[in-house]
Order: structure tokens, then C-alpha cells, then sequence
């Protein structure tokens, strides 16, 4: 987990929270700190180098094709979970951009202009998640916080160094005046009736699939093709952004028959095989947070912007909530949601059943699909609901106290009512969790900020759903797994991570290869009931890097990003002897490789369902520099 930390967050609400009551009979709440579970163990001794940075790239050997070009800010960028916060951080009076004039480009010609439209207000606005998708029901709101795509770390051979603690620091402080709006990457949802209310598709999903007796599930949908070989179906441009913008763009889905993405004030259903438009929806501002769940029926929800960023008005709020009929093109209502006389700017969104449901540092709110508002927050409320996790169920976090005395509660709720079923108090001094999967219950937090990567995952808590107990505890230290969550503000922020089975697959960070100047890495399990690895392990081979994309039943699906001389693939790996199965194979030819590479994982929206692979950019930006073409998404498909 690589990655340099976030902004502090914003100062607690006066007032507002989840608006249904919270009283409940008290509950057995197991210890709050349990001790960790021992550190992970790969199978075999670290290579050489491991969780250093790799060793330099031989002057022979082509070096891989530039990351995406994702927003960087100055002296690096990280997630708000990883930055120790002393104190709440006071709101600038006139707050400066992400960038400043005169400022030099970014790495790869990352700009360094801050998103287009990005509220110059204090930090507590949502950002990103995890993929949207071919009717995923894991969850993957994105809050109105623009969280940067990480730095490239693993995938990438030849990495840099992470930052220490005192770079992570500063870089916090400097990030939380500039980053407010959201936009994110996400993970590859399933296929058609998966992701569905019963389905476990990406890191928000149960365990999916039939129980075979043998402590995995049965054999997923995703079948492999006779020849896995695979072209390129369709490119779609970057779109034209002026003003030396950073425009969000995150957003991405798949149905039956269309790819769906995210524009500039737009969303766009694409032909999944010819990549044609089959129909445009313009929204009157930017997307600023998509919900990665889809409906039966292919409804999912987005917040976006009330009207378009000007230079004399950099930023209208994300307050404009949106259901959105993938089938058919269309915006099905837009709601809003006021506390006193003002609107409320909200920071991530979210679907679970037919509730649409979307938290802030003002509180929580809930629609029906219908547009029935459900509830909204309470100016009499001590507590507020700061985000959901949605999917199969609707878990809250809720945050309670003050700032320097903050808990937070896990409570697993009624996506009708807004009744609490069950709760968790994690240990007062936690900031922030990240809901990594709604059924099974799994958090992650950086407890003590001890993860020292910003990646915001010292530890993952298995939670017993029904009756909010403490399953275990799983220890996964920054320097040994590349894992992320955001959860600042937006609480489903989690990639390169996967939950089915009852367990939970983790990528390890790259480390040497057997080959000369390579890099590997590999994806290992950990069981949620007891806390420990299973000996399952996957490898991504000599100079691939390897991330879990979701889970397909009872099978693992992931993508390896190549090395410089071969194309990427996916693969599916069962759940119960880790079989290694080729979906897809990308070309090896330069062009397309070139292409591929352009994006990955980390920082970019994959989706992968029946032979089709789509990647997709989540910041779209004005290039300081000529450069080859950019793309705003690709499509990959088998024959």
C-alpha cells in the first residue's frame, strides 16, 4: 500500500445526522481493541528488495508505457487516511486551487490545475471508489472530494521510494485546501445477474455463488473462451477541456448491451462491440460521484453539479442527486436535500435494494427509487451518518463526538426505514473507515495511523452483520500489501482488494521477480472467521503485477498488468484451489500496448464481463504538453 496520505477532514457538523432513531437495546460489543492477528505470512521468504524500491531498470529493457495522467498535487498527493491530524483544521478564508499559477507540470504531464469545478471550500467533500458496474451490488459511492488517483507505485517497475512521515505530513496539509469535489476509480463489476441483489460482484460482495462443502462456493458465470485472444473494439477520445482544467469524469457501467461512461457534464451509453453512441444524457455540471451498484432493472444513481464551473464561480457543490436508467438513457428524478435554508453538499452515493442513499459531514439522506425521500438529518443529532456502504446491505458510518474524541459506529441498517440492525463501536481515536464489503461485513481503518502509506488500511475488521460482534481482526501492514481505502470521505473508496468466499484476497506490493530487473507480486487470502491466510496464492508471473478485480461466484476474477514486451490479461482463479484460468489476452504489439498501459488498477475504472475488458479515465484535463492521443475509455473484447 503505496500511497502518500489525505487532506484532514473537515470540521464535524454543528447539527444533522441519520435521521431515523438510533435508540436500541445494548449489545455485547467484543473487545474494542482486539489484538491483531499475526502479520501476514506469503509462503515463502521475501525476494530481494521487497517492499523497497525495485531495482533499476536495465538500460536494455524498454521501459513500460507511461501511467494514466490522473491530477497530481504539489509534493505528491495522498489519501486523507494515512496523515496523522492533530488538530481540526481551520477553513481557509480564500482557499487556493489544487495548483497554483506558474506551477510546473506533474509527472507524465499530470496537470496541475485543480478539477474542473472543484468547490474552493473546506475539505469534507467526497471523491473516490471503486468500479460501478455490469450490475455490481458491491458498493462504490463516490463523494464530491476529489481524491487524487494514488502515485504510481506498484505495476509500475522501477518505483519510486514512498514518502516518510514527515513529507506525509506536509503533503496532507497542503492537500486539504486544495481538494474538495471527487472523483475516483472503481472496480469491475459482474455480469448480467450478478452484482444483482444476491450477487457479490467487486470488494462490496458477499460470498456469491453455492457452497460446494468445501470451504469455497461454486464456479462463477465467466467462462473461458476457446481462444482467449483478444482486439481492440473501441477507443473513445478524451474530451476537449479548456481553462487549464481538471475536469471529474468518474463513472462507469455495464448492462446487457451498452458501456456507460462518464463525460463532462454528460453520461453516454456506447455500443459494448462497435463502441457507437447509442444515447447522450447532458446534466447541467460535472459528475461529481457515481454509485457503482446497479438495480434489476439497471437504474443506478450519480451526484453531480448544479450547473458548470466558471472562473468567477469555480464551484457549485455537489448537491444535485440523480437516478439514472442505464436502459434507456434517461434521468429518472433529481433530489436535493437542505439543512436550515441551505443545500447540502454531499460526498459520496450509494444504491442497496431499491434505496438510494448518500452521506456527508452534514449527515445522511435516503430516497427510494421512487424519489420518496426515506429520511434526512436531524439538527437535534449529536451523531451524523458521514457515508454508506451499499450492495447487498446498507451499512452506515456513523461518526459520534468530538473531533479529538471521535468513535465511530458500524451499524448495519434497514435500507427501508433507516432502523439499526446491528452495531459496531470501533475504538475511540479511529478517524475513518472504509466499507470494504457490505455481506460479509468488512471495514478497514488505519488504526493509530500506523500504516505509514497513506494507503488507509493498517487493518481489516470482520464484523458479524446480524449481530454486530467482532469476528476477528486481520493485520495487513502497508510495506507487505498494496490494498487501498480512501475513507476520509468517501467510505467505499476501496480498490485492489476483493471479498467472497468469506474471505478476503489482498494483493501483495511488487517485489523482485526471478528475472533480471523484473517485478512480481501476488494475491493471497485471508479467512474472515479466523482471521488467518488460507496458504492460497496466486502469481501474477515474471514482470506482471496482479489486482484483484471482483469476485465471479465462487471464483476470482483479476487483471495482470504486462510487462513491456506482452499484453495484459484477466484471469479467473477458483475459489478453492486457485486455478488460474485466462479469460483475456490483450495484444503485445506496441500501439495497443502503449494504449493499455495508459491505465491501470490504481487509478482507473475496469470493467470486465463475457470476454469484454473496458478501462476508463477518471479526470480528464487540458494537456500542457503535445502529446500522443489520449483516451477518455478503451474497449478490449474477445472473438
Amino acid at each position: 500500500m503505496t500511497q502518500p496520505p489525505p487532506p484532514p477532514p473537515q470540521q464535524p457538523p454543528q447539527g444533522g445526522g441519520f435521521g431515523p432513531p438510533q435508540e436500541q437495546p445494548p449489545q455485547d460489543q467484543p473487545p474494542q481493541t482486539p489484538p491483531p492477528a499475526p502479520g501476514p505470512d506469503l509462503g515463502k521468504a521475501p525476494q530481494p528488495g521487497y517492499g523497497y524500491p525495485p531495482a533499476p531498470q536495465a538500460p536494455q529493457t524498454p521501459p513500460p508505457a507511461a501511467p494514466q495522467n490522473p491530477p497530481q498535487p504539489p509534493a505528491g498527493y495522498g489519501y486523507p487516511q494515512g496523515a496523522p491530524a492533530p488538530q481540526p483544521p481551520q477553513a481557509p478564508q480564500t482557499p487556493p486551487g489544487y495548483g497554483y499559477p506558474g506551477q510546473q507540470p506533474g509527472p507524465y504531464g499530470q496537470p496541475q490545475q485543480a478539477p474542473y469545478g472543484q468547490p474552493q471550500a473546506p475539505y469534507g467533500q467526497p471523491g473516490y471508489g471503486q468500479q460501478p458496474g455490469y450490475g455490481q451490488q458491491p458498493g462504490y459511492g463516490y463523494p464530491q472530494q476529489p481524491t487524487m488517483p494514488y502515485q504510481p507505485q506498484a505495476g509500475q517497475p522501477g518505483g519510486g521510494k514512498k514518502l516518510n512521515a514527515q513529507m506525509l505530513i506536509i503533503v496532507a496539509a497542503v492537500v486539504a485546501i486544495a481538494l474538495i469535489i471527487g472523483g475516483g476509480v472503481w472496480y469491475a463489476s459482474s455480469g448480467k445477474n450478478e452484482g444483482r441483489e444476491n450477487d457479490t460482484a467487486g470488494v462490496s460482495g458477499g460470498t456469491g455463488g453455492t457452497d460446494d462443502g468445501n470451504g469455497g462456493t461454486t464456479s462463477g458465470k465467466e467462462k473461458a473462451p476457446s481462444d482467449p485472444s483478444a482486439k481492440v473494439l473501441f477507443q473513445v477520445p478524451a474530451p476537449e477541456v479548456k481553462n487549464d482544467s481538471t475536469v471529474v469524469v468518474s463513472g462507469s457501467w455495464l448492462t446487457d448491451k451498452a458501456y456507460v461512461k462518464s463525460g463532462i457534464a454528460r453520461i453516454v451509453g456506447y455500443d459494448r462491440d462497435k463502441g457507437s453512441e447509442l444515447w447522450k444524457l447532458p446534466l447541467s455540471g460535472p459528475v461529481c460521484q457515481a454509485s457503482r451498484h446497479v438495480t434489476d432493472d439497471n437504474l443506478t444513481a450519480i451526484l453531480y453539479q448544479p450547473a458548470m464551473p466558471t472562473k468567477a464561480d469555480p464551484s457549485h457543490g455537489c448537491s444535485q442527486i440523480a437516478l439514472i436508467d442505464l436502459d434507456a438513457g434517461k434521468r429518472l428524478w433529481t433530489k436535493t436535500v437542505k439543512t436550515g435554508d441551505q443545500l447540502i453538499n454531499f460526498d459520496n452515493i450509494t444504491l442497496s435494494g431499491k434505496t438510494v442513499a448518500v452521506g456527508s459531514t452534514s449527515g445522511g439522506a435516503a430516497f427510494d427509487v421512487s424519489g420518496k425521500l426515506l429520511w434526512s438529518p436531524k439538527p437535534a443529532d449529536s451523531c451524523y451518518d458521514a457515508g454508506y456502504g451499499g450492495g447487498e446491505k446498507l451499512v452506515a458510518v456513523r461518526k459520534c463526538g468530538s473531533y479529538d474524541q471521535r468513535q465511530l459506529h458500524i451499524q448495519t441498517i434497514d435500507p427501508k426505514s433507516g432502523k439499526v440492525i446491528s452495531e459496531y463501536k470501533m475504538t475511540e481515536g479511529i478517524e475513518y473507515a472504509s466499507i470494504v464489503s457490505t455481506n460479509p461485513l468488512v471495514v478497514a481503518a488505519d488504526v493509530g495511523d500506523s500504516a505509514g502509506d497513506g494507503s488507509g488500511i493498517s487493518d481489516f475488521f470482520s464484523i458479524d452483520g446480524k449481530t454486530g460482534k467482532l469476528r476477528t481482526r486481520i493485520s495487513a501492514p502497508g510495506e507487505q500489501f498494496a490494498a487501498r481505502c480512501e475513507g476520509i470521505t468517501r467510505v467505499e473508496a476501496c480498490n485492489l482488494l476483493a471479498v467472497g468466499n468469506d474471505r478476503l484476497y489482498l494483493p501483495t506490493e511488487e517485489h523482485d521477480g526471478t528475472g533480471k530487473y523484473s517485478q512480481t507480486n501476488e494475491i493471497v487470502a485471508f479467512d474472515l472467521a479466523t482471521g488467518k491466510q488460507t496458504g492460497q496464492r496466486a502469481d501474477a508471473g515474471d514482470g506482471y503485477t496482479i489486482s484483484p478485480l471482483r469476485m465471479d461466484g465462487g471464483n476470482l476474477i483479476a487483471y495482470k498488468r504486462p510487462p513491456y514486451d506482452k499484453g495484459g490479461q484477466v484471469v479467473s482463479i477458483s475459489g478453492t484451489g486457485f486455478k488460474e484460468t485466462t479469460l483475456l489476452q490483450n495484444p503485445a504489439t506496441d500501439a495497443v500496448r502503449d494504449v493499455e498501459t495508459s491505465m491501470s488498477p490504481e487509478y482507473s475504472e475496469f470493467l470486465y464481463a463475457e470476454g469484454h475488458l473496458f478501462m476508463s479515465k477518471v479526470y480528464a484535463s487540458k494537456r500542457s504538453t503535445v502529446r500522443e492521443k489520449e483516451y477518455l475509455a478503451v474497449g478490449f473484447g474477445t472473438s
